[in-house]
């Protein structure tokens, strides 16, 4: 159900919207600044780190909502009591005192505001940005996943050991420990690409919609899983670097690309290839081909029914 609201002609549209901006800033200016201090200095917790990616998925998520900023105008106001009870919701979390709690009430709070101004049409328009706000949320499930994740070690760290023992290294694998010269490494859950795989996927979805190629079903879904197999691949390259490096007592060759800087760098090649790919995507199967197809799907099925 859906209630028509009349806003008080003294209050002019653009005051109502900077108040309420003004509002969230002073509410959750602070938490977000708590985010990005720990993606940048990694000083909160492996968990938090896998989140990241919010680094450049908020700001992106700021931009497409301010560039429909003349859209959402456009929408008529309209109150939705499925909004206030998000609203609701979402102060009974930020008051909980519970870090995660308080981190997910920011996209309740902006979901139930998008309800309780536009009602459904302006959810809808806000639903991307709403999407890349929520996945960069901080929150526990990663830590819910790991579990999961035990066979990508397995998998991880038996072929990092069989190309170290193709170039004439002696390893030896043991479930998801490799053995070098004395030296142990472990593929932790973390180690094994989930974070690298939630990024990936990640910037892949904002490149789908940058590009808008999120339209072609069939380039998505192949995109996508091209994404997954380039993580999956460069994971194991790198654990079989860091192999390599402690094995042969590089240790500082180890802590730069495991923990310092070089680990950044990395990933930002990685997700550099998804660029490539898409841009190769949208070179070698253009959307018109994808009309024709379509064009024709529709030609034959209208002319059987003339049939």
């Amino acid at each position: 159900m859906q209630i028509r609201q009349r806003y008080p002609n003294v209050i002019d549209r653009h005051l109502w919207d900077a108040a309420i901006l003004a509002l969230l800033a002073i509410l959750y200016a602070p938490l977000i600044w708590h985010w990005y201090d720990g993606w940048l200095h990694k000083n909160i917790g492996i968990i938090h780190e896998y989140f990241s990616h919010g680094l450049i998925g908020l700001p992106f998520a700021a931009y497409i909502a301010w560039m429909g900023r003349k859209q959402w105008r456009r929408l008529p106001d309209t109150f939705n009591p499925l909004g206030a009870g998000l609203l609701v919701l979402g102060g009974i979390f930020y008051l909980s005192g519970l870090p995660d709690f308080a981190n997910l009430s920011f996209p309740i709070v902006l979901a139930g505001l998008c309800l309780w101004l536009k009602g459904f049409p302006g959810l809808k328009l806000q639903a991307f940005p709403l999407l890349l706000v929520f996945l960069a949320t901080p929150n526990q499930a990663p830590y819910l996943i790991e579990p999961l994740a035990l066979p990508l070690q397995s998998f991880i760290a038996h072929t990092a050991g069989f190309i170290l023992i193709q170039l004439g290294f002696p390893v030896t694998v043991e479930e998801i420990n490799l053995y070098v010269n004395g030296r142990i490494v472990e593929v932790a859950p973390h180690c094994a690409g989930l974070k690298m795989l939630f990024t990936s996927l990640y910037v892949g979805i904002m490149l789908l919609y940058w590009t808008d190629t999120w339209r072609s079903r069939n380039k998505s879904i192949f995109f996508l899983t091209t994404a997954v197999l380039i993580s999956v691949t460069a994971n194991i390259i790198r654990n079989t670097l860091l192999t390599f490096f402690h094995g042969t007592g590089n240790d500082h060759a180890f802590e730069v690309l495991h923990e310092g800087w070089g680990g950044d760098v990395y990933s930002a090649c990685m997700l550099g290839t998804l660029v490539l790919v898409i841009n190769a995507i949208d070179r070698f199967f253009p959307a018109h081909s994808e009309q024709i197809n379509s064009q024709e799907v529709s030609d034959e099925s209208e002319a059987g029914q003339e049939y």
